[in-house]
């Protein structure tokens, strides 16, 4: 792509090459990672180690975690790992207990664990009676609720014992997909999920930002890996798909960049072309650039004006019955002190 197309589109198309440009800042640190017995995960992992970082890896398939974990310590670095299934909370307090107790820190997250789509949205089941069933849905299980897990988490255990750096690192790196952007009606439910995760990113920056926290989301298009069922990959057949190395790169390329503006950012892998960073700032485009316009246009100017009259008589209906209440409340506990006092003399 050339520099004319990148400046058009606001997208910065990153080479392989720069992929791993800061990579020597994960040197001694700590990273967690959930799913790392295969695919994407364990690519990121032993790419994470060769640059000197400390893994700590969480998945239900133990044997395949440890298997990663060989690889990493053949090559002289540091790895363990721990059977966790992401569903389950009290795993994942173990898993990041786990990196405390075995290194002491916690400064890379990257919640990579996740399933496709075995259950089917469109059939509905019944039972004996004739009634539909309830159904199942793992994949928002894995895909969301256990990031939500490890997020949620994350953002305890990578302050602890936090040592006072004017450089310092501190990451969370997303999952997503290019359902995270685009619908895909085959998977609603996997695409669904993907949504959420691009719409956590974006909710959590600015919170995390002030923590000292950066986050990111990669958004790959379908990459070669067992999470892709049989029946998709002959669908998807002639279609380049995207190189697990490649999106290993990417993660670390987001969560070792040393530039705090960077944080919130998207980066995008759409097919075997080179990843794109999505800037924050360019995330403003069609409903996003009207509800920011909106949202925004409320405090400035005219509208500004129109909005503090409106805070105004909402907060003066929102407390009027509450403050009646306590003047009332008031007035009684007067009352009755000062019975009190008469009673006395």
């Amino acid at each position: 792509m050339s520099t004319s197309e990148a400046d058009l589109t606001g997208f910065v198309p990153i080479p392989d090459d720069q992929l791993f440009k800061h990579a020597e800042r994960v040197k001694d640190k700590v990273v967690v990672i959930t799913g790392a017995a295969s695919g994407i995960g364990r690519e990121s992992a032993i790419r994470f180690a060769s640059f000197g970082a400390k893994i700590v890896i969480g998945d239900l398939d133990l044997s395949g975690a440890e298997s990663t974990v060989s690889v990493i310590k053949a090559s002289r670095g540091e790895a363990v790992a721990l059977k966790c299934n992401v569903t389950s909370f009290n795993d994942q307090v173990s898993l990041f207990d786990l990196a405390i107790e075995t290194y002491g820190s916690v400064d890379i997250v990257v919640p990579n664990a996740g399933i496709g789509e075995p259950e089917s949205f469109f059939k509905v089941i019944f039972d004996k009676a004739g009634k539909p069933q309830k159904p199942n849905f793992p994949t928002i299980q894995v895909n969301l609720i256990g990031a939500l897990y490890t997020v949620h988490l994350a953002q305890h255990y990578l302050l602890i014992n936090k040592e006072p750096d004017p450089h310092p690192l501190k990451s969370i790196v997303l999952m997503g997909s290019m359902s995270s952007w685009s619908a895909f009606p085959p998977a609603p439910i996997y695409s669904s999920g993907k949504h959420a995760i691009l719409g956590l990113m974006r909710s959590l920056e600015p919170v995390l930002a002030l923590k000292g926290i950066r986050i990111a989301c990669i958004t790959p298009f379908f990459a070669d890996t067992a999470i892709i069922p049989i029946l998709v990959k002959g669908f998807l057949a002639g279609c380049p798909l995207t190189p697990v190395p490649r999106i290993a790169g990417a993660i670390i390329y987001a969560a070792s960049h040393p530039d705090p503006a960077t944080t919130g950012t998207g980066y995008l892998l759409p097919d075997d072309g080179p990843v794109f960073q999505v800037p924050k700032e360019r995330f403003q485009a069609g409903v996003y650039k009207l509800l920011d316009e909106r949202a925004n246009s409320l405090l400035k100017g005219v509208n500004g004006i129109a909005y503090i009259a409106r805070f105004s008589k909402d907060i003066t209906k929102i407390m009027a019955k509450p403050l009646f209440t306590a003047v009332i409340a008031m007035t009684l506990w007067a009352y009755r002190n000062n019975l009190k006092k008469l009673i006395k003399v």
